[in-house]
């Protein structure tokens, strides 16, 4: 079975792992006029350390797709995106030169790096988007073994990029249009979205001061990353900052996850500890909208088209973030864009459909948004006064308006919609929420409070799911040798709600509602599919693995020898596709894999030897 951890560093001396005492001697010095970019690190001690980039002569960025691959684990490409005043937005570079991206991909990046309108966006501005691949991924074993330890929320997604952009915009003379303009991206397949803002906001910065040499730096010193492997604490050096994180198992809670950080000791006084890698701070980004944050709960499980309008796109992405994350540890199957322009390659698909409205989050800026999106039944509007606690007070008993009264020029905060929630309002939440507001209580406090309720809610809410599913299984006693593996038994809607009145929701969590139908609406969603498709296949693996046990554990000699011939090469053939199937899946102990040869050796034996040979063609070898 592949291993994250069995990839070696290289063998020369300059490109072994730096120790933690090393790590703390090191700085990084910005480049000088006449200075080699790439020899940029210097010890504090007269004590003499290995480098974190090769010498000068070996540094180039190469074209070679092999020399990349530990880089490619965590990135696909850093761009820089430029303000060209005869093209526009324009890639200026793309690290490494071997990336490859559509022309497709490439205008989606230049458009969303920057924010859609940049009067306002003085200084620098970081926020993250998502778009969609041309050609979609296909995943190494290492990306595969990573999907499989993580929880599904964090998987990679094969359709989908992930970019994280920082832009910069200061008044310059020296440049015609009088302002300086450009981004840093850093795009990705990983949703590991606290992680990445963190490290662009080490790159971006001094790549502004110091010019492409700094990128060039930072793509070697990411080339010598450890893997991205769950469940390690991940030690991560980037521009003298140390940056240490875990990548949480799909085994973790949220809570859990949240607070994996506690055993971490850092192994340099200058080290961060980054609490997650993927969660945003959902009290900071949902402050606004506190009052309406179970109805918003509600739209997002049962995948409800939904747009949020900001003024700022690093305001949009992360109350977009927030929102998917409120059914965490359930994965939000349908699309969802932190930041979308008017000219995204989709926005015609997202905007020509009066009639059936696409299951999306959208987060925008653009005030042209505002007529083109009002027929959405769902929209979110966040103003200048965003995550404030003036701000908290005065949309605390705030009531949903409907869509129809959101003028263009409106900027008041507000969700306006015309659903009707499904569930009572818990009166206990915001009120211990408002409480923590009135004292003080640290942000991150409050948002591990969110999470905690969300994860718990959204966790009531797929147990009975869970249940059911369970008794779909069919019973041990079926499982028989020398028959074919059973089937898991349909998905029946109405005999799932006939449950719910001793086994519900509202037994554990104590909110009344209109349970069921919240449960068809979920039915009816992405979310659900995506989540059914996802046990179906496990719960199926589960059954073939069982039923494999079975037959290892059983005699076959005294059945075959009542048996016809014919009947015997058929058990063989089956038993010899189950143990392939079991070898390409990983799933089964060698143990198991031994007896079941052994078992089919023995059927093998007992037919004439003119078919010994046919038959035991390519058999797996445990």
């Amino acid at each position: 079975m592949p291993s994250l951890a069995r990839k070696a560093f290289p063998s020369c001396a300059c490109c072994q792992p730096t120790s933690p005492m090393e790590l703390q001697e090191m700085r990084y010095i910005p480049r000088r006029p006449n200075e080699l970019a790439l020899d940029d690190f210097r010890p504090q001690s007269d004590h003499p350390l290995p480098l974190l980039t090769p010498p000068l002569s070996v540094c180039t960025l190469s074209t070679s797709e092999q020399q990349w691959e530990r880089y490619s684990q965590w990135l696909h490409c850093i761009c820089v995106v430029t303000f060209d005043l005869e093209l526009g937005q324009a890639i200026e570079n793309v690290y490494p030169p071997c990336a490859t991206l559509t022309e497709r991909e490439k205008l989606n990046i230049c458009y969303l790096a920057f924010p859609d309108s940049n009067s306002a966006c003085m200084g620098d501005t970081q926020f993250h988007f998502r778009i969609r691949r041309e050609d979609p991924l296909k995943l190494t074993e290492d990306q595969h073994e990573f999907n499989l330890m993580v929880p599904p929320a964090l998987q990679i997604e094969t359709q989908y990029l992930y970019g994280f952009a920082y832009f910069r915009q200061v008044k310059d003379p020296s440049v015609r249009r009088g302002y300086f303009q450009k981004s840093v991206v850093f795009v990705t397949h990983l949703p590991l979205v606290n992680f990445f803002q963190k490290a662009v906001a080490l790159v971006a910065p001094d790549f502004f001061e110091n010019g492409l040499e700094s990128l060039e730096t930072a793509c070697h010193i990411i080339d010598r990353w450890t893997p991205p492997m769950p469940g390690k604490d991940l030690v991560l050096p980037l521009h003298g900052v140390v940056m240490q994180c875990r990548i949480p198992l799909e085994v973790d809670s949220q809570l859990q996850s949240s607070n994996s950080y506690l055993h971490l000791q850092k192994c340099t006084q200058d080290a961060v500890i980054l609490s997650s890698v993927h969660e945003p701070d959902v009290f900071r980004a949902l402050a606004p909208i506190l009052n309406h944050v179970q109805l918003l709960w509600e739209l997002v499980i049962t995948c409800e088209p939904i747009i949020v309008m900001a003024n700022s796109p690093c305001i949009c992405a992360e109350l977009v973030q927030a929102l998917i994350s409120l059914v965490w540890p359930l994965k939000f199957s349908s699309d969802y864009r932190p930041f979308f322009t008017i000219h995204d390659s989709e926005f015609k698909e997202y905007t020509c459909r009066e009639t059936c409205l696409p299951a999306v989050i959208l987060g925008v800026t653009n005030p042209f948004f505002t007529k083109t999106f009002q027929q959405w039944p769902h929209i979110i509007k966040v103003g200048d006064d965003y995550s404030s606690t003036d701000c908290c007070a005065k949309y605390s008993t705030t009531k949903t308006k409907r869509a129809a009264n959101l003028k263009t020029l409106d900027t008041q905060t507000g969700v306006f919609t015309q659903y009707r929630p499904l569930l009572r309002k818990d009166k206990a939440l915001l009120k211990n929420l408002w409480k923590g507001i009135q004292l003080k209580r640290p942000t991150e406090v409050q948002s591990v409070l969110l999470r905690r309720y969300f994860l718990e809610l959204t966790q009531s809410f797929m147990i009975p799911l869970e249940r059911y599913m369970a008794s779909l299984m069919p019973l041990q006693k079926n499982l028989s040798p020398y028959k074919g593996t059973p089937l898991l038994k349909p998905f029946n809607p109405d005999d799932f709600i006939a449950t719910l009145d001793t086994a519900g929701p509202q037994l554990t969590t104590g909110i009344k509602g209109e349970w069921a139908e919240l449960y068809r609406k979920f039915f009816r969603s992405r979310n659900f599919h995506g989540w059914y498709q996802t046990r179906h296949r496990e719960v199926s693996e589960n059954i073939e693995k069982l039923h494999i046990e079975v037959i290892s554990d059983t005699n076959l000699l005294g059945w075959a020898r009542n048996r016809d011939e014919v009947e015997v090469i058929d058990l063989v053939l089956k038993l010899k596709a189950k143990l392939e199937l079991a070898d390409r899946r990983n799933n089964i102990s060698r143990e198991t894999m031994c007896k079941l040869r052994a078992r089919l050796e023995d059927l093998i034996a007992t037919l004439p030897a003119d078919l010994h040979d046919v038959l035991n063609k390519d058999l797996p070898t445990p």
